[in-house]
This record gives structure tokens, C-alpha cells and sequence, in this order.
């Protein structure tokens, strides 16, 4: 998952053979923003945010593409917008619905690049490159201990059984390759 920048898309495509790649929906609200009327920024985000609050796969898509033609009178930019996007944007939906919410923004890997952020400023200068690798390696340690411990927060260990195998929570539009997301 990540914002629509090309170069990571097409090397997410290259290096990562059958890999899905989820766009980020709170970057994509902010491309929004940025082509409609101050005015109407809460309208238009409410109604595009309905997308990502539907029960399954099938109805998210549904109401992408009526929220599309809704928007298309008055704002054809973002109507086109989400019609170019769609399958970016509804990638989550191969996966068990309790990872939805994770998996459609990229706020856990910006908290994630947060915390080394905060410890890394903490040290200062480091003295080499190697001390640079064991504090984010100890960092991530920790955020993956947490991950595994928490079954609230993040993708707990109980969800993950609904990812039995390639092909088995994919949508008509992935069959043939693995889904697997990239945070990056």
C-alpha cells in the first residue's frame, strides 16, 4: 500500500510477481481535495468515503462506481478519478473483511516510520552504520511484537487464517495471482 507514486507502483510490479498493490485511500481523498471547490470538500470526501464502508467486495464496488457517476455532473475530474483508480483503491477487498481497515490507508506504516523517527532522534549521530541497523531493527522487533500480541489493533494472528492460499479471497478481477499487499 502506498500513495500513486509510478516508480514504486511499477517496481511493487516488477520485483513482486502476483503481488496486489493498494491504494492509499486517505492519499487519495488528498488528490481529491486538490481538484474540487473548498465548498464542497466535506461533501464530496463524505460520499467517496462510503465506498470503504460497505459489508463485502461486491457492494464496495457497486457503490464506487454510483458514487463515480454521482460525482460526474458536477465534478467529472474526480468522477474520472475513481474510475481510473478502482481497482487501486479496492484492492483491500481480496482480503477477510477483518483486515479491511488495515489495509487501506497507510497510517500503521507511517506510525511505524514514526517510532523510528522519534528513537533515532533520541540517539542523535550514530557511529556507524551498523548501530543504525540495530536500533530499527530493535524498533521493528518491538512493532512486530506488539503487531503479535495485539489483536485489536492490527492484523491479529486469529485473522490470519482466512489467508488459506492463493486464489481463495480473490476477486474475479485477481484470479490467476497471489494477493499480497506491500506496505512501502
Amino acid at each position: 500500500m502506498s500513495d500513486a507514486h509510478e516508480g514504486l507502483k511499477g517496481a511493487i510490479a516488477t520485483v513482486l510477481l502476483g503481488s496486489a498493490w493498494q491504494r492509499c485511500k486517505i492519499h487519495f481523498l488528498r488528490n481529491v481535495l486538490s481538484h474540487i471547490p473548498r465548498a464542497h470538500a466535506d461533501m464530496v470526501l463524505a460520499v467517496i468515503r462510503t465506498i470503504f464502508a460497505q459489508p463485502d467486495a461486491a457492494s464496495a464496488r457497486v457503490q464506487l462506481d454510483q458514487v463515480s457517476a454521482r460525482l460526474a455532473g458536477q465534478f467529472p475530474i474526480v468522477a474520472a478519478m475513481l474510475s481510473d483508480a478502482r481497482e487501486d483503491l479496492l484492492a483491500y477487498a481480496v482480503f477477510p473483511g477483518a483486515h479491511w481497515r488495515k489495509l487501506w490507508s497507510t497510517n500503521p506504516l507511517e506510525r511505524v516510520n514514526r517510532e523510528i523517527k522519534r528513537r533515532s532522534e533520541v540517539v542523535g549521530v550514530f557511529p556507524n552504520e551498523a548501530a543504525v541497523l540495530r536500533l530499527v531493527g530493535a524498533v521493528l522487533l518491538d512493532v512486530h511484537n506488539e503487531w503479535a500480541a495485539d489483536t485489536k489493533r492490527y492484523l491479529a494472528l486469529h485473522t490470519m487464517a482466512g489467508l488459506d492460499g492463493p486464489g481463495d479471497h480473490q476477486s474475479p478481477e485477481m484470479e490467476g495471482g497471489n494477493a499480497l499487499l506491500l506496505a512501502s
